[in-house]
């Protein structure tokens, strides 16, 4: 399943916003330095839809907020 991401950074808590079918808005609660908020945006998407966080990878836009991603 294939789903768009958009990423709030730098946030003080994570949260899940479903826009559509297809298309979250996550609050990460990491800066957006080094990969660190794309790391903990896996772990909570992997708390969210309950899968461990290897089942989860961003395909499209790992330096962008907007991203696109496969959960497996």
């Amino acid at each position: 399943m294939k789903i768009f991401v958009k990423t709030k950074s730098n946030s003080r808590t994570p949260k899940i916003i479903e826009t559509s079918k297809d298309s979250l808005e996550v609050w990460v609660n990491a800066p957006a330095i080094e990969g660190l908020a794309n790391e903990r945006l896996i772990e909570i998407l992997a708390e969210h839809f309950k899968k461990p966080g290897s089942c989860i990878k961003i395909i499209k836009g790992a330096s962008s907020r907007r991203k696109v991603v496969e959960i497996i």
